[in-house]
């Protein structure tokens, strides 16, 4: 897998080594009020690129702070719904070792999760 990403960013970069070779010629850009930059057609290129992804991030900022803002409102209610339930150490311990042990000896893959420890962590994928 790690070799058919480096594949691809070489691939990547030898087409864009290959777009800059091509347009080495002078490009004018004319803005308002007589002003005009002269420069490479690559740079041109590559300064209209670099603004259109800086104004995209500055149109998206609002947004991200707002979720940014609404998770860390709704952050604390989830927590209480996630919480366990508080039950006595003794009922906990008694019952949890008792549901462990019927399903080890019942041939089970996995045995009951104590219901005092909390949700279990999902899994991580793609790290």
């Amino acid at each position: 897998m790690r070799l058919l990403s480096r594949l691809g960013w070489a691939f990547l970069f030898f087409t864009l080594f290959a777009f800059a070779l091509n347009n080495q010629q002078l490009a004018t850009v004319r803005f308002f009020f007589g002003l005009q930059w002269q420069g490479q057609m690559v740079f041109v290129v590559l300064v209209a690129f670099g603004l259109g992804c800086s104004l995209g991030v500055l149109a998206m900022a609002p947004h991200w702070w707002r979720q940014r803002r609404e998770v860390k409102r709704l952050a604390p209610a989830l927590a209480q719904a996630q919480a366990p339930s508080l039950q006595p150490a003794n009922a906990v311990n008694t019952a949890n070792a008792t549901s462990a042990l019927t399903a080890l000896n019942a041939g089970a893959k996995q045995p009951a999760r104590p219901s005092g420890y909390g949700v279990a962590h999902p899994p991580r994928e793609g790290l």
